[in-house]
């Protein structure tokens, strides 16, 4: 994986599993090549000041900006809507202790391999992962 781009896919057979689980009606964040539900929220559309409702997929932009998603999660489930992240499990950050701590936690085995927009997997992610559920 690069770090010359934040713009990584989830892979399909995972987005599937927690579909069939939560049924999402909106995908927070995502672009036209890689949403995954028909309602999403792309880059011009900043989903960070619209409302989220619903049951909500996010995987967030892992860069310096994943607090502000978190925060964003953890308040739109507060106002009632249920929100899933796929997010790096990084335990010692204050995001991690200030939202993803207070969801419920499903950590990932092995590393994921994301998508590129080619539609290649054939990197695994330098972190690990885990599910942030929100509900």
């Amino acid at each position: 994986m690069s770090s010359l781009t934040d713009q990584w896919a989830t892979p399909q057979e995972l987005f599937d599993e927690l579909n069939r689980e939560f049924g999402f009606t909106l995908d927070a964040c995502a672009s036209d090549w890689n949403h995954k539900v028909d309602n999403y929220y792309d880059e011009a559309q900043d989903a960070l000041v619209q409302s989220w409702t619903g049951v909500v997929w996010m995987n967030p932009p892992y860069g310096r900006t994943i607090k502000a998603w978190m925060k964003k999660a953890y308040e739109s489930w507060r106002g009632g809507a249920t929100v899933v992240c796929l997010v790096p499990a990084r335990t010692d950050t204050a995001w991690w202790h200030d939202y993803a701590a207070k969801g419920e936690v499903r950590f990932i085995r092995g590393r994921i391999k994301f998508v590129d927009q080619s539609g290649n997997a054939n990197n695994s992610a330098p972190f690990p992962s885990a599910i942030v559920v929100f509900r």
